[in-house]
């Protein structure tokens, strides 16, 4: 039983892993809801309630499917706050912080008026 066990969430890991190649939200959901309805029926209490998780959060999975959209930037935009975080050590006020994540992420040229950039 433990091997059917481990073969089935291997299977349904995999299966998930596949769908998020679609560009019609109508297979999309499709294969998705096929997919919820094996983890409600494996009878594995973990698989369940990552299904009904993910059943309640499908419409955003759809969304982010077909639109193709990533949260990358905001990520890149907080890893490189908090390296600003712990490389200083702490700042003297909130005014200070604020100025060196601008200065750092702000997109500010630091060549003077005028200047050509080559």
């Amino acid at each position: 039983m433990l091997f059917e066990t481990k073969w089935f969430t291997t299977f349904l890991k995999e299966t998930a892993n596949g769908l998020w190649h679609f560009k019609y939200r109508g297979v999309a959901e499709k294969n998705w809801k096929q997919l919820l309805g094996w983890m409600s029926r494996s009878r594995l209490s973990p698989m369940i309630k990552v299904g009904r998780m993910v059943r309640r959060h499908l419409w955003g999975i759809l969304n982010a499917i077909t639109m193709q959209a990533t949260n990358a930037i905001a990520e890149s935009t907080n890893a490189t706050i908090q390296k600003i975080k712990s490389r200083a050590c702490g700042f003297r006020s909130r005014a200070r912080f604020r100025l060196a994540i601008l200065f750092h992420r702000g997109g500010l040229s630091m060549l003077p008026n005028g200047a050509i950039q080559a």
